[in-house]
């Protein structure tokens, strides 16, 4: 049986619960920039699902990975060895310039693996006090949703009626230096940034903020843990936004687009002094290491650098934001963003960043609003200058 949109949509507010609230539209099909919906209707992904969709809507080798692993081999859990894990371990390992990895599913639970990493390494290594390991995070941050990682949002939508809170993490102004300093003392075991704040609305820190980080987190013994999932594979025009300021985090946390937009896998990348604090049995997944989502993100990798999408992503980048600021639009109080991940912010009198998503939607482009009145637009890195014009011709008629 098939539906067309307007039952898929009543299906969808009838029987799930509303924790989203999409654009009013169904995709029922995809391939490359290009998404369907049941009626036909063709619209350009510049949304990417958050970023998942780098290498575009079923990129074939990605898809063929997927099919072929399917035929022999899906899951073992970690009671036993597989075939694949290894090798996407040293796949990872090498492309992140790490020396291990730990698996996991989503986006939320490698940070957990994050903190669960800083926090052991601090009591271990360390020599912090039993259950003081205190970890810095930054206003605005968006890092998931568990209720440790809420605990630490300033975000009322996602933290009211959801206490008591985990305690240990200190909020602090992002970007700003001075403040972190002051929040580091001996029980300090960790500082959690996005190098770019994407959902808070592609908020980019000042020049040099995650260097200060850095030299911070080695002045004081801290391990600095760089949460690249939205940020990373491509996004920014590098393979991970860190090395816009030339530093190496302690540790790397991934998700999104290292499934290649058709599989969950996530992970954690560090070296041996500190992923090593992990023994058997003290932290794990059922579904972590899946030879499925090892084949899925293998392949993913090789795509990322066979089709040189980083460069890709950051000269169709550049171009894009010139094309935005080019149009001098009133609406428009300013463009900010590095390669592919970009935000329009509104002016207030321009009115919400919704209605703008919808007429974009309505004429074929589909993204999405963040804080009201910021529109992001992140295509997947495949797109080409000449669909950026194609799409630019739609921009300019709704926002100009």
């Amino acid at each position: 049986m098939t539906y067309n949109t307007k039952e898929i949509m009543e299906m969808d507010h009838n029987y799930g619960a509303h924790n989203y609230h999409p654009l009013e539209v169904v995709i029922s099909s995809a391939e490359g920039i290009w998404v369907t919906d049941p009626e036909g209707k063709k619209y350009i992904d510049m949304l990417s699902a958050y970023s998942a969709v780098n290498h575009g809507h079923r990129h074939p080798k990605i898809i063929k990975a997927l099919k072929d692993q399917a035929d022999v081999l899906t899951l073992t859990s970690r009671a036993f060895f597989n075939d694949k894990w290894p090798v996407f371990a040293k796949t990872l390992a090498d492309f992140t310039g790490k020396e291990m990895v730990l698996p996991m599913n989503t986006g939320a639970e490698a940070v957990e693996t994050a903190i669960k990493t800083m926090r052991k390494w601090g009591y271990t290594v360390k020599g912090v006090e039993k259950n003081k390991a205190e970890i810095i995070v930054f206003d605005e941050n968006f890092h998931g949703r568990t209720t440790t990682i809420v605990s630490f949002s300033n975000d009322p939508v996602a933290r009211d009626h959801y206490g008591p809170f985990t305690p240990g993490f200190k909020s602090v102004p992002y970007s700003d230096l001075k403040a972190v300093e002051n929040a580091i003392n001996e029980n300090t075991v960790g500082i959690l940034v996005e190098p770019i704040q994407g959902e808070a609305g592609v908020v980019i820190p000042e020049e040099g903020f995650l260097k200060g980080l850095s030299e911070l987190c080695k002045k004081h013994n801290v391990l600095l843990a760089a949460d690249e999932i939205q940020t990373g594979f491509g996004r920014t025009g590098k393979k991970f936004c860190y090395e816009y300021d030339e530093i190496e985090p302690d540790i790397i946390i991934m998700g999104k687009a290292l499934g290649g937009g058709v599989f969950p896998v996530s992970a954690v990348a560090a070296n041996k002094d500190v992923l090593g604090v992990f023994e058997p049995g003290s932290h794990g997944s059922t579904f972590g290491g899946n030879p499925l989502g090892c084949a899925v993100a293998i392949a993913a990798i090789e795509v990322l650098t066979e089709e040189e999408l980083v460069k890709k992503s950051y000269e169709v980048g550049k171009y894009f934001v010139e094309q935005l600021v080019a149009m001098k639009s009133d609406k428009i109080d300013i463009i900010r963003g590095k390669g592919l991940l970009i935000g329009v912010v509104l002016k207030k009198e321009a009115g919400k960043a919704r209605k703008y998503t919808t007429e974009l939607k309505n004429r074929g482009i589909l993204c999405k609003e963040t804080h009201d009145w910021i529109i992001r637009f992140a295509p997947p890195l495949t797109i080409t200058k000449s669909e950026v014009d194609y799409s630019m011709n739609i921009i300019r008629e709704v926002l100009v």
